[in-house]
């Protein structure tokens, strides 16, 4: 996977990075379907209105949007293209799915678990390796270790709850449930609201992952006026990196507890569940409770099948605990959890948030123009041999989830020649261009707002500014009061 820098517009401001391929042909009308290979299961309603996903079926034109600048200042265009475009382009055998093939990735993940905890447990000790501190390094690359391979199991029950580990739905739900349960996820809950997710990528209202911050949002959080937001100095860089160890250490608990980063309209579902709910801690607004705003109501049975699964894992966990030490089950498992919690994180961080990337008003979103408003990265072996491809395929997942990962590189090549100048990667540096991302996705993306100039259409394509003095500017507007 290349990645070619674009012309640097005026400014000499950074150029966005993308595999450029051949361009789209303006006359490919535009659609907003939701997943044609979604199951009947996963076509849940969203907590908005799904009179949002009907199909434009009208081309794009430049004129109705004005001139759009992403974060970078490149110059940006609403995607055109549909997504029978994208289906027909993926070869046949790429939505084959094998059961044997994905177990066998399981077990390959399941031992390596095992053989670490063996060789760690039996010569990580004194009597081999006297000297403590050395110990104590060996034994933090063992957490490391383990939370990539739990990382790995993590991304296979992901398959699962896509319906992309098998052909049987059977299969697919109990593996998943197993190995998400394993690791402290409720395994039903998440694939629900993450199937929401998969219908509504990069609506601003409907979303339920890393949704940005509105600069009205902006403003009110940090006690502001809007219009002052382009005169803000600075954020302070501990304050960054600060706000990155928080979100890194407790994102995903506090994600399936408070749905932190999730959108925030749940008095908008349509049985009226969220009447009077908001996200936070003690609302009922989670992924524990079956009565949740995040679910319907056919949903909630197995809301509580997830949380048998919970329950049962920590009790599991207890045992294992009171019978071993709980300072052995803290580097056992705990550890290693919350490298697990880490990757998951960042993973999700880096495919949703990139100066480069739009975000759109419910009015001007459709699914197409949302699945490409994320990003593919490069994780070198770890990526591509531990986690399975989740970073470095991403947009093609948006598009078809239910194509499996072992099929992902070859399907993401093909829907490249039909995506063209519409696809975004960043894959300079590769696995340490992913790191330093996370830094700079904190300092470059803090809110989104209309590019200052924006006509009619375009004022519903929203782009990321921020208070550092980094790429465009934000929007100067006049004193309200």
């Amino acid at each position: 996977m290349a990645s070619v820098s674009s012309a640097l517009p005026e400014g000499n401001k950074p150029a966005l990075r993308r595999t450029q391929t051949e361009a789209t042909s303006d006359s490919y009308p535009g659609t907003a379907d939701a997943s044609p290979f979604d199951s009947p299961l996963e076509r849940s309603a969203s907590n908005t209105s799904l009179s949002s996903l009907a199909s434009d079926n009208v081309k794009t034109d430049k004129a109705e949007f004005g001139k759009l600048l992403d974060t970078y200042g490149n110059e940006f265009e609403v995607p055109d293209f549909t997504i029978k475009d994208i289906r027909d382009a993926i070869p046949t055998h790429c939505y084959e799915r094998s059961a044997l093939r994905s177990l066998a990735h399981v077990v390959r993940d399941m031992i390596y678990l095992t053989v670490t905890f063996y060789v760690w447990n039996k010569y990580v000790t004194p009597e081999y390796i006297p000297i403590k501190a050395a110990r104590v390094v060996l034994w933090g690359l063992y957490t490391f270790m383990q939370g990539l391979f739990g990382t790995g199991l993590w991304v296979l029950a992901h398959e699962c709850g896509h319906q992309a580990f098998s052909p049987s739905r059977l299969i697919n739900d109990t593996v998943g449930w197993v190995l998400h349960s394993a690791l402290l996820v409720p395994y039903f809950s998440w694939k629900f609201s993450h199937s929401k997710h998969h219908k509504a990528t990069g609506n601003i209202e409907r979303d339920m992952v890393f949704v940005p911050r509105t600069r009205e949002q902006f403003a009110s959080r940090i006690g502001r006026l809007v219009h002052e937001i382009s005169e803000l100095t600075e954020e302070t860089p501990i304050y960054t990196l600060i706000h990155l160890i928080g979100q890194q250490l407790i994102g995903w608990p506090n994600y399936l507890m408070t749905n932190v980063t999730g959108h925030n309209y749940h008095e908008r579902q349509r049985e009226g569940r969220g009447k009077g709910k908001k996200n936070g801690w003690f609302t009922g607004v989670n992924h524990f409770n079956p009565s949740s705003p995040i679910y319907d109501e056919r949903e909630a049975p197995w809301i509580i099948v997830s949380d048998i699964g919970i329950a049962l894992a920590v009790t599991a966990l207890v045992y294992l605990g009171n019978t071993f030490g709980w300072s052995n089950m803290f580097v056992w498992y705990f550890l290693p959890y919350l490298w697990v919690n880490h990757w998951l994180v960042a993973i999700t961080y880096l495919q949703h948030t990139d100066p480069s990337l739009p975000h759109y008003t419910p009015d001007q979103w459709n699914f197409v123009r949302g699945a490409a408003a994320t990003i593919d990265r490069e994780f070198g072996f770890i990526g591509r041999h531990l986690l399975h491809g989740i970073i470095e395929t991403h947009v093609l997942h948006h598009y078809v989830s239910t194509i499996p990962f072992y099929h992902a590189d070859e399907a993401s090549e093909a829907i490249k020649k039909v995506m063209g100048r519409h696809y975004r990667s960043d894959v300079q540096d590769g696995p340490i261009g992913f790191i330093k991302s996370m830094w700079k996705a904190a300092r470059w993306c803090q809110w989104v707002e209309p590019t200052e100039g924006a006509e009619g259409k375009g004022k519903g394509v929203l782009f990321y500014r921020n208070q550092n003095g980094l790429g465009v500017k934000p929007a100067k507007l006049p004193k309200t009061n």
